[in-house]
């Protein structure tokens, strides 16, 4: 076969080089178009910037590691954890009079609670076992089973759908009644996945989460996961209390106060709070 010039391999060459150049362009631009970069998994924009605003000071048992916190037709629902020592309880808003407690046996480890209106649901963290409850009397109406551990439960009505996080950076949707899982999605910020989510409260099209270990609480799009706003919740107790605290943990919308009820693990105080944009 006769040789080629050295010219004309330069040729080929040049080329070469410059149809993949092309395609690499051509590569770059598409994933700049979707909204990703190259090597990163997805990424929200910039959320708003928001910090908890104090409108009045209640109190709260020191002795609950709080776990799940809901407000229903003037009802205060509670659910603590720790084996031997997790329950759920049912306060009266406007008295403070205890309407109903019942207790999980050990070993079970008390997590998340939601009402549908028809029931509320409590987890267990690592027992794979979620109660169905009447939320009058709280007696147990049946048992199920899941996959994982349990974290955090909140009930969207509107989807007609509960959300549940295990403590990782996905949000599972369950059915209401069956409590099968339908669907999941990974919650994203500007800087990526964003994990350990704990405690929830479904709010309209929204949902606020504990971080767990932090002092922060987003707002989360659960359709795609992308938070939305953060929100400092620090500062809230003294150096005193702090010590025999333990972590933030536990949000609730009450329409009596018209703003949100934050507290935590071992802390002695239920505050009523607004989220204003700093």
């Amino acid at each position: 076969m006769p040789r080629s010039h050295p010219a004309q391999r330069h040729a080929v060459v040049a080329v070469a080089l410059a149809v993949c150049a092309a395609a690499g362009a051509a590569l770059v631009t598409a994933v700049a178009q979707a909204g990703e970069d190259p090597g990163d998994g997805a990424r929200g924009s910039e959320p708003e910037q928001l910090r908890v605003s104090v409108v009045e000071t209640l109190p709260h048992d020191p002795a609950a590691f709080t776990q799940g916190l809901e407000v229903a037709d003037g009802v205060l629902y509670e659910g603590t954890g720790l084996a031997g020592r997790s329950y759920v309880s049912a306060t009266d808003q406007a008295t403070g009079v205890e309407l109903a407690r019942a207790e999980l046996a050990s070993p079970l480890f008390g997590e998340g609670i939601t009402l549908t209106g028809e029931a509320l649901w409590q987890l267990t963290w690592r027992d794979g076992v979620a109660f169905e409850r009447d939320p009058r009397t709280l007696a147990e109406r049946r048992t199920v089973r899941y996959d994982g551990e349990g974290w955090g439960l909140c009930h969207q009505p509107s989807p007609g759908r509960l959300v549940m996080s295990d403590g990782s950076d996905t949000l599972t949707f369950r059915d209401p009644v069956t409590f099968e899982a339908t669907g999941s999605v990974r919650v994203t910020s500007a800087s990526g996945p964003v994990s350990d989510l704990n405690e929830l409260e479904c709010v309209g099209d929204e949902v606020y989460a504990n971080v767990w270990h932090s002092e922060t609480i987003l707002r989360v799009d659960p359709d795609d996961g992308v938070v939305t706003g953060e929100i400092d919740a620090s500062g809230l107790l003294t150096a005193e209390e702090r010590r025999a605290a333990d972590v933030l943990n536990g949000i609730a919308w009450s329409p009596a106060h018209d703003a949100f009820l934050i507290t935590g693990k071992f802390w002695p105080h239920l505050f009523v709070v607004d989220f204003d944009p700093l």
